[in-house]
């Protein structure tokens, strides 16, 4: 008895000795809580901008644990901040919360929609939103247990699919007053990223003609999807003569009303890509060039109405080699047998299994000059704040994002386990930047590093409003 008593007096002192394994330990214990969250946002599944179901609930359990919620944030409906403490440092948090269209899938590993065309969570943010609120409520509690000077803030980011919310929050000035901030995605692998993404512009192209019967009186007409088809040929020319990395995609989201009549409306909504923002703005040139081809040879007219523009992300070397140290302490992601059994499922509808199951149990180093190949509107905050970039297995090895695979992922259990890795590695990252004033001035200095010689310029012009009606259809 004496024997045990000793036992469990020195596991508890070498708890207080060591708060992040105690961290660790009792934020296994909350777990299953905020994977019950995830799956409910999974279940939402809210498209860019609509997420009020979403954003209500995160906003009702970061105000019972005690957070200041300031909602309505630049007049964006579902984005919000949730603050606790006062002074300094003030270390930030994002969380994302928004679906995919026509991603609807059910936890199964083949393709079966729980409704068909709905939305779905292709790209995990049902997790991304529910680590980081589990991350921002386990400090929280710590900061109050341990009086610890300094504020915590959530903020409750809408629309990261192409709809920008980020950068209007950081116009309305909630990150004014933030020393890092901390941000981290799904995916299929475990680790800090010192990558950069791709800096984006998106625009919505849309053509004026006029009707006509297109049978009896065709030459009176003048049409819409004619211009949109040459436009979009022109671009398929332009793909030959761009920079590598250079990434052009489109979708015709409104090609006319019926076959008899000439379209007098159509509508491109398109997004062009590449690692460099000046080397992307004389790409746009060229591309609103095939626009205004497109029109002239038509006799229409086209109209650019600018959806989207997000930068590139900018790595903090500091910020990566403490995340890096506190992942290791964390570790990956370990499947049961019936996960297991799921994953290799999910595997045989990939045309890529170069990744091997197995590798999501492991830690990726952070290496130094890979490319990304996909954008976020982090990318603007990353210019103007020191950020931390994570990634956590919350996909199948091999599985990309907006796919069907992700979103049965995003809802199953193996999606929960990577999202705690996530939101311990996060928790235990600001617990250093808390409690130690160095570890923040070295996140301002590799920011400076790196920002050092380049220009910050969003490409989204001052007084352009959040378009709130993006994912909506004329």
């Amino acid at each position: 008895m004496r024997i045990i008593l000793v036992l469990v007096l020195a596991a508890g002192a070498m708890q207080a000795q060591d708060p992040k394994r105690g961290m660790i330990d009792k934020m296994d214990a909350g777990a299953a809580h905020y994977g019950d969250i995830s799956r409910k946002i999974w279940e939402f599944a809210e498209m860019g901008y609509k997420e009020n179901k979403s954003a209500a609930l995160l906003k009702s359990e970061l105000k019972a644990a005690g957070f200041t919620i300031q909602e309505n944030v630049g007049g964006i409906p579902t984005a919000f901040t949730a603050t606790y403490g006062q002074g300094k440092p003030v270390i930030g948090i994002m969380g994302e919360f928004d679906a995919l269209p026509g991603l609807s899938q059910d936890t199964t590993p083949e393709r079966k929609p729980v409704a068909e065309g709905a939305p779905g969570h292709g790209c995990g943010h049902n997790l991304l939103g529910a680590a980081s609120l589990f991350a921002a409520v386990t400090i929280k509690d710590w900061m109050a247990a341990n009086k610890q000077q300094g504020t915590l803030r959530f903020y409750g980011t809408p629309a990261e699919e192409g709809g920008g919310g980020k950068l209007y929050m950081q116009r309305a000035g909630v990150f004014n007053d933030v020393d890092t901030v901390i941000s981290w995605h799904p995916s299929d692998n475990n680790g800090a990223s010192l990558r950069s993404s791709l800096a984006m512009i998106s625009a919505k192209f849309k053509f004026y003609g006029k009707p006509s019967h297109a049978a009896t009186a065709p030459e009176a007409g003048r049409s819409a999807l004619d211009a949109l088809m040459l436009t979009g040929q022109a671009i398929e020319f332009l793909r030959e003569h761009v920079p590598d990395f250079t990434r052009i995609h489109y979708v015709i989201t409104n090609g006319g009303a019926a076959p008899n009549i000439v379209p007098d409306y159509s509508e491109m909504f398109l997004y062009a890509r590449h690692p460099s923002m000046p080397v992307l703005d004389k790409i746009w040139d060229r591309i609103l060039n095939c626009a205004k081809a497109g029109a002239l040879a038509t006799d229409t007219r086209v109209e650019v109405e600018l959806i989207d523009s997000s930068y590139n992300t900018l790595p903090n070397d500091s910020l990566a080699k403490l995340v890096d140290a506190n992942m290791r302490m964390v570790g990956g992601v370990t499947y049961t047998q019936d996960e297991q059994k799921f994953a290799e499922a999910i595997r045989k509808t990939l045309p890529d299994r170069s990744r091997a199951i197995g590798s999501q149990e492991k830690i990726e180093p952070p290496v130094e000059g890979q490319q990304g190949t996909a954008s976020t509107d982090a990318g603007d905050i990353s210019w103007l704040y020191p950020m931390a970039q994570v990634s956590a297995a919350t996909f199948v090895p091999g599985v990309p994002g907006h796919t069907w695979q992700a979103a049965a992922c995003a809802g199953s259990t193996i999606g929960r386990k990577g999202m705690v890795v996530a939101a311990k590695s996060m928790a235990l990252t600001m617990l250093d930047l808390f409690t130690n004033p160095q570890a923040v001035a070295d996140a301002k200095a590799s920011f400076e590093m790196r920002r050092a010689g380049i220009e910050y310029r969003s490409r989204v012009p001052a007084d352009h409003k959040p378009p709130l009606d993006y994912r909506d259809k004329k």
